[in-house]
């Protein structure tokens, strides 16, 4: 019923991250490395959540319901509100204007700060198209407004629910894991355009190739294939950019995520050269703009 063979490693992320909940919240104390294992499960759920709007999981309607149900708890969020924000505008446009997640709203500069704040100025902006949507869907397709709504019941009575039950254990186990899928999630999204040239052809997006990165992330950081072919499953993709990526400035071919998270926005303090080439900035100079 999987509708590609590669995402029994998405059930075994599910499962994982489902036994996390529970056996953490069955404990008398607190684990920090069951927990900082938890938190990184909330960010390979937002990944899942991202593939799972691209190409669904599942060949048979009711499971991908029930599949959107269990991102959406454990994401901290309704799911369909990657169709209106991410499908149908960050692809559009692509950070140019119209989009609703562009990097370069306030600030050319990428440091630490940048980083940090983007996350909450792009959920800000980011409402105003979940909005449209669901008006949207109210009007011409109620069927599937009531279904959105459903993802809102179901996150609300999970977090109340568990509130109730134990709301230091709440905080600690259900939405923390959830806070940290959404900030992190919008801080790969930054991290995957910043000084990249939104106008052109292969160098829009930043990757990041290291195999570990991607076997854990599942693919996440071949993102110029994503954008040309966002209707590829995630399996797929690291096949796919190893057949572009001589077209792709190689400053954005990143070797490890971890690394260029270190290199850019702590070395970067000091040393100059490690810091990210502002290639929107070289295009526009060379446009005399």
């Amino acid at each position: 019923m999987l509708r590609h063979s590669r995402d029994v490693q998405t059930v075994i992320y599910m499962v994982i991250t489902t036994s996390l909940l529970i056996v953490q919240w069955r404990r008398d104390s607190w684990s920090p490395w069951l927990w900082a294992l938890a938190l990184f499960m909330g960010l390979a759920v937002a990944v899942m959540t991202h593939n799972h709007n691209h190409v669904r999981t599942w060949t048979v309607g009711w499971m991908n319901r029930l599949h959107d149900w269990w991102l959406t708890v454990f994401y901290g969020f309704p799911v369909f509100a990657w169709i209106p924000t991410h499908n149908k505008n960050h692809h559009k446009y692509n950070n140019r204007e119209g989009d609703v997640t562009i990097w370069w709203r306030y600030s050319e500069r990428n440091n630490a700060a940048t980083l940090l704040t983007y996350p909450t100025i792009s959920s800000w902006f980011q409402q105003r198209p979940i909005v449209k949507y669901l008006s949207h869907l109210r009007a011409k397709n109620p069927s599937e407004f009531r279904w959105c709504l459903s993802q809102y019941a179901v996150l609300a009575l999970w977090i109340g629910a568990a509130l109730w039950i134990d709301w230091r254990k709440a905080l600690l186990y259900v939405v923390a894991p959830q806070q940290f899928a959404l900030f992190t999630v919008l801080l790969l999204n930054y991290i995957q355009h910043v000084h990249a040239d939104e106008e052109s052809e292969w160098n829009h997006s930043r990757n990041f190739v290291g195999r570990l990165d991607n076997f854990l992330l599942l693919n996440n950081g071949f993102h110029t294939v994503h954008h040309e072919w966002p209707g590829l499953h995630w399996s797929l993709v690291a096949k796919k950019h190893e057949e572009i990526a001589h077209h792709i400035d190689p400053s954005l071919n990143e070797p490890s995520l971890v690394w260029a998270l270190f290199r850019i926005y702590v070395l970067g303090l000091f040393v100059p050269s490690a810091r990210t080439r502002n290639l929107r900035r070289e295009r526009m100079a060379g446009r005399g703009s």
